[in-house]
């Protein structure tokens, strides 16, 4: 499961903008063999007065906080190569503001520790996992 929450002041994204942001969120992972159910992202508006950078107020912010369950990235060079995506995939959506503060970190938090629906998730690349991204549901195994 991917969850990513973004911070954001108002006005950053529109409402379409949301929906586009995490259509193309979804389909890279399930690109990449996730069922598309695992992929969640939150939006989460922050008022100024409550986003701090350096201890300061900040007008225009994003801040990204990626959480990845469903698979663990097995060396420097693949984290460099999510980092980069990541980057290319917010980049279009944040360029546009003027003095933006935006930043992203990725944690990989312990697959023990995760059920969907009550169901623990099936092994990457099972025939199991296959199922549920081909159904796109939870089922169990």
């Amino acid at each position: 499961m991917p969850l990513w929450s973004i911070y954001h002041t108002p006005g950053t994204f529109t409402a379409d903008e949301k929906r586009e942001l995490a259509t193309r969120i979804t389909d890279h992972y399930h690109q990449v063999g996730l069922p598309r159910f695992y992929v969640v992202t939150a939006f989460h508006e922050v008022t100024p007065d409550n986003l701090f950078v350096g201890g300061e107020p900040t007008p225009v912010g994003v801040r990204v906080v990626i959480d990845h369950i469903a698979r663990r990235l097995p060396d420097e060079q693949s984290r460099r190569r999510v980092a980069g995506w990541v980057n290319e995939i917010m980049r279009p959506f944040l360029e546009r503001h003027e003095h933006l503060h935006w930043e992203f970190h990725v944690d990989e938090t312990s697959a023990d520790l995760w059920m969907i629906n009550g169901l623990v998730p099936p092994p990457p690349g099972s025939a199991a996992e296959q199922r549920w991204a081909k159904d796109n549901l939870a089922l169990p195994y």
